[in-house]
């Protein structure tokens, strides 16, 4: 029998797999059977209550989708009162994701909602910084290390910080939360984009730009989660373009601990219970014992480095 258990940041997981925060709600219980996940991460939430920006939200594309939906926000009396029972009761751990204008906010914020029922905090740093003029804490290791530090000030929970991918070197981002304290990386959220439609002269979101998800992203998000590996020691969890079993294991074999299914979820609602079983199936097809073995396994040619992998030759 596969051993499918990993520990990822201090969170102890029946299996790697677990929904990206914003791609289930309690509706998904009738669908989904969420005791089997590794993890619950919930909808991020934000100090206060936020309604999201204006529609038009979502834009589909062949294989890929535009969101822009503005972190709408019940509050943290809501998450603790309402969400965290909910989704407390199937079993798998429960993370909370959290967004705020400051770093001073994020710390706040994570000391509030420190909870025995709470597993995990992850740090939505792709936020805009509104001391940064709306640049993401994301963008700025400094910045970035500023809210881990302000969370770990606050909270004796682990402290997941899931990256922005629109960065020049997310590696580096990646070692400033590590040295920050962060006990595990999120790489990555979604890409930033924008849709216009040709025949009215208009953007296609109301927000006019928004975050690309879907399995189109998938090989650039992968090269970002190989990048952290290599870069830190603490857990990486892959998130991004991850569709079926198979996509589990390529961000494994590229160095992540676990993986966030997102975009999926809205697509086809067994995707997270199907790659289970996959990567179960996969596991014994290729006798190996334990699930953790894949992290990093990916075998290079014995002449390259990590260096000539960031050459780009076209």
């Amino acid at each position: 029998m596969v051993d499918l258990f990993v520990t990822i940041g201090g969170v102890h997981m029946a299996n790697p797999i677990m929904p990206a925060s914003g791609s289930i709600a309690e509706g998904m219980a009738d669908l989904v059977d969420l005791g089997k996940l590794g993890a619950i991460v919930l909808k991020t939430i934000t100090p206060d209550i936020r309604q999201g920006v204006k529609p038009p939200r979502v834009v589909e594309y062949t294989d890929a989708t535009l969101f822009s939906i503005g972190i709408p926000s019940k509050g943290p009396d809501y998450l603790l009162n309402h969400t965290v029972p909910f989704f407390a009761r199937f079993g798998p751990p429960v993370i909370a994701s959290i967004s705020a204008d400051t770093a001073e906010d994020f710390g706040t914020l994570a000391g509030y909602i420190t909870d025995p029922r709470i597993a995990a905090i992850e740090a939505n740093i792709s936020c805009p910084n509104l001391r940064a003029h709306g640049r993401a804490f994301g963008m700025d290791p400094v910045a970035a290390a500023e809210v881990i530090r302000a969370m770990k000030a606050n909270t004796d929970l682990p402290i997941w910080a899931k990256l922005t991918p629109n960065v020049g070197d997310i590696a580096e981002i990646a070692r400033a939360v590590e040295d920050a304290g962060a006990d595990a990386v999120v790489t990555a959220n979604a890409i930033l984009g924008m849709g216009i439609n040709a025949e009215t002269m208009t953007p296609r979101l109301g927000n006019v730009v928004g975050g690309l998800t879907g399995p189109a992203v998938k090989p650039v998000i992968l090269r970002m989660v190989n990048q952290c590996a290599e870069a830190v020691k603490i857990p990486v969890i892959g998130c991004g373009g991850i569709a079926t079993g198979e996509d589990v294991v390529e961000y494994m074999l590229a160095g992540a601990s676990a993986v966030q299914i997102g975009t999926m979820n809205f697509v086809h609602t067994a995707a997270m219970e199907q790659s289970i079983a996959w990567v179960t199936d996969y596991c014994t097809r290729k006798n190996i014992a334990r699930v953790a073995e894949l992290t990093g396994a990916l075998k290079l040619p014995v002449d390259q480095n990590s260096e000539q992998r960031g050459a780009v030759a076209l």
